[in-house]
């Protein structure tokens, strides 16, 4: 007999939102940091919020050595480490209780005829009714041969209930291996099975973009080159490798958020309205907009791409060594630790409007953020007066750590010259609706139990962003740096960045510090 789901005692459940049918989710990797830090987190909040069904099992599959109660000991401490709030006893031993775990190896089909037993098991005794969610938690060179092993164990076949794939970033290395790893899933599962996963889209004010630009009638008419000067995407991180190097020094920091994050906020940011939010749709128009970004020649990549890798200094109220000389990094290493570039759209909205964006660590500040800048009004109606130049009014939304939006205008200041200032107008979730505890993955766990791909990657879009990309990885190591290391930790990037929007006679927004208290 199950146990029941208790009341969420920390925070009132989904008004909108009802749990999904019987599931079971089975995690490869689950010995990993993803899964402790980010998934098990998520699930508890799903469960605070009454959005896990009654019927629903978590399967751990991974080659460490272990039983399903040390598996379940090691998430509890977990939990209480990586949890944005103090777990609830009873909430954690309802999802305890529904946890095992599978001793494998990914390359051994005996391995996934464990893992099927186990299934049919908690299929028995949690209800959970041949429904199941893969998690691919691994690294991308797993990809392919997980979901072949599923396919040879019988498990990616819908007979009883449905099968679905989480498959985690990097989605290939460029467009030739993006396409090859497309076609392999596809060999196997059909598109409406597989769910490529962008944690960037499961953040509220992402989400909220969408809402922001199609529910208010005073945005959408201007939201087009007639209006808009530029648009600028920053992700800026003050950490370094933290452990990664294995997998960095080999990736880049082009490779690891631009044709994924960035290009996702690209197309939210600049599609045209759906015909209705039905997965699909909206899909479509994010693939317009990124099969429209004009891609670059090779004297192009020279002219509008900047690449740095930071030197020693201090970020983040933590010193950092050269990348160079990280724990893991190869000695010598041309790995990008920061990528800039300039791009266009080519339709009839955004015409000659660029997007500026950069990306980067060991920088000054920890922000993600998109900063869409007006045009100024003409300045003949103050030629006259003490004011020099009209500021631009901004609108700035907030992804990260700060969620919220941000408008920035101008008005007069009070007395007997004209004399202008910036009025900010800021929205902050948490001030207006508060803030629940949340990794990013709590959304996209849920609508993937749901069916719901709307904020997953279709395989169009993904080879689109790699289209973009390619010729710049190209370029970049067909002719490596000599000047590395070129900005240090703790800057704001290396002074080539600015040189690109000042020849456009542009700069970076950059907000100003919070005021001491």
């Amino acid at each position: 007999m199950t146990q029941t789901m208790p009341r969420p005692v920390q925070a009132p459940a989904r008004k909108n939102g009802a749990p999904g049918g019987p599931c079971a989710m089975v995690i490869f990797g689950a010995s990993g940091d993803l899964t402790k830090r980010k998934l098990v987190p998520a699930l508890y909040n799903l469960c605070r919020q009454e959005l896990l069904p009654e019927n629903f099992a978590v399967i751990g599959f991974a080659r460490s050595e272990q039983t399903s109660e040390a598996f379940r000991r090691s998430m509890r401490e977990d939990i209480k480490r990586f949890c944005d709030c103090t777990p609830d006893p009873g909430l954690w031993d309802w999802i305890e209780n529904r946890i095992h775990y599978v001793r494998g190896d990914a390359t051994q089909p005996e391995s996934f005829q464990a893992l099927r037993a186990q299934l049919s098991e908690v299929e028995r005794d949690h209800g959970t009714k041949g429904n199941v969610l893969f998690y691919l938690a691994t690294a991308p060179e797993h990809f392919g041969t997980i979901v072949s092993q599923l396919q040879a164990a019988g498990l990616t076949q819908e007979r009883e209930g449905w099968r679905r794939v989480i498959v985690e970033k990097p989605f290939g290395r460029d467009l030739s291996s993006a396409r090859a790893l497309n076609e392999e899933l596809r060999s196997v599962l059909s598109e409406r099975q597989i769910y490529r996963i962008d944690h960037y889209l499961g953040k509220e004010t992402v989400q909220n973009l969408l809402v922001f630009r199609f529910a208010n009638g005073i945005f959408e008419p201007i939201w087009n080159r007639r209006y808009v000067d530029h648009v600028q995407i920053t992700v800026a991180e003050t950490v370094g490798v933290e452990g990664r190097a294995g997998y960095f020094d080999t990736a880049g920091t082009l490779r690891d958020m631009v044709p994924n994050h960035i290009f996702q906020l690209i197309s939210l940011v600049a599609m045209e309205p759906p015909i209705s939010f039905e997965a699909n749709a909206v899909r479509d128009e994010q693939a317009k907009v990124l099969r429209a970004i004009q891609p670059m020649s090779e004297e192009e990549v020279l002219k509008l791409t900047v690449r740095g890798q930071y030197g020693a200094g201090r970020a983040g109220g933590k010193d950092l060594p050269d990348y160079r000389a990280e724990k893991g990094v190869a000695q010598g290493s041309s790995t990008e630790t920061f990528a800039a570039m300039k791009l266009g759209i080519d339709s009839w909205r955004w015409k000659d409007v660029p997007f500026y964006l950069r990306v980067g660590k060991g920088l000054h500040a920890r922000r993600t953020e998109i900063v869409v800048q007006f045009r100024r009004p003409p300045f003949s109606l103050f030629r006259d007066t003490s004011v020099e130049e009209l500021t631009p009014n901004r609108l700035v939304v907030r992804i990260q750590p700060d969620e919220g939006i941000q408008l920035l205008f101008g008005a007069k200041i009070p007395g007997a010259t004209m004399r202008l200032g910036t009025v900010d107008m800021d929205f902050r979730y948490q001030d207006h609706f508060g803030i629940e505890p949340a990794t990013g993955y709590e959304r996209l766990l849920y609508d993937a139990v749901l069916g719901d791909p709307t904020l997953f990657q279709r395989a169009d879009m993904v080879e689109a962003g790699w289209s973009v990309v390619t010729p710049v990885l190209d370029v970049w190591s067909a002719l490596p740096p000599r000047n590395f290391p070129n900005y240090a930790a703790g800057s704001l990037g290396p002074k080539e960045a600015d040189a690109l929007l000042e020849r456009d006679g542009r700069r970076w927004y950059e907000p100003e510090p919070a005021a001491k208290p």
